[in-house]
């Protein structure tokens, strides 16, 4: 393990990118868990990556304006197409979720076929560049995360199927760009996942499964040199699993007390 390669110019701001994207993704995935959808955040974040690679096939580049709004827009028409389908055929609407992730993934390698970056294209669609993210891009993401936040808590389930699958489109669209399409559906499932025995203090916990799971991965990461998002996907797995178990021996000595 090199000691030497943790540098907190790098490992700050990656470790406040995965802070923000564990508030917004942990009481959204609860609610993913509660509505028995859970692979919406791999379909939705995989439409937005399309947008993304369209607009790169138009000529726009991975970065600007032109990518934020093909990425958001893309993401809302599948939260539109979701929210149509789970009116029509509710029992299905998990299927119907598989099924539209296939395409979209799919159709990310289609636009990929003939671009001789594709392979990167798609490594970091998926694993996401959380290393490098750049100070000045946290403060736009915090404030939509905030706008996002206040939605959520002030409206709740105020906001209907619409409000949530439009809500959640907006945060997936920016979250892929910022950590990937894997750390994306690890932070949104896993920390509420493990704490789905709690009754009381559940978002804190799951909150603290998260910064623990992204602290942990990348130090793991930098001290063995080797991929940010899969490393952090592990650790919160890990995390998550001694916390459930921790969770699992405590319920039963609190029924019998």
């Amino acid at each position: 393990m090199n000691a030497a390669s943790l540098d907190a110019s790098i490992l700050l701001p990656a470790f406040v990118a995965g802070l923000l994207v564990t508030a917004t993704h942990v009481p959204l995935g609860m609610q993913v868990l509660a509505r028995g959808i859970v692979f919406i955040d791999l379909a939705i974040a995989q439409i937005a990556g399309c947008g993304v690679l369209v607009a790169d096939r138009l000529g726009f580049g991975t970065e600007g304006l032109a990518v934020q709004v093909a990425a958001l827009c893309a993401a809302l028409a599948g939260a539109l197409l979701l929210t149509w389908t789970e009116r029509l055929w509710p029992d299905v609407q998990e299927a119907i979720i598989g099924v539209v992730f296939v395409l979209a993934a799919t159709g990310s390698l289609l636009l990929l076929a003939s671009n001789v970056h594709g392979s990167e294209h798609l490594r970091d669609l998926l694993v996401g560049q959380i290393l490098w993210v750049q100070p000045r891009e946290l403060a736009a993401v915090a404030a939509v995360y905030a706008v996002v936040l206040a939605l959520w808590f002030g409206l709740g389930s105020r906001m209907g199927r619409v409000g949530f699958y439009l809500l959640f489109a907006c945060t997936v669209t920016m979250s892929v760009q910022l950590v990937g399409v894997y750390l994306v559906f690890a932070t949104l499932i896993v920390p509420p996942l493990a704490t789905r025995a709690l009754a009381a203090r559940r978002l804190g916990a799951a909150w603290g499964v998260g910064a623990a799971g992204y602290a942990l991965g990348l130090v793991v990461s930098t001290s063995l040199d080797v991929p940010s998002g899969p490393a952090i996907v592990w650790m919160l797995v890990i995390v998550a699993l001694i916390v459930h178990a921790a969770v699992a021996r405590r319920i039963p000595r609190v029924a019998q007390g």
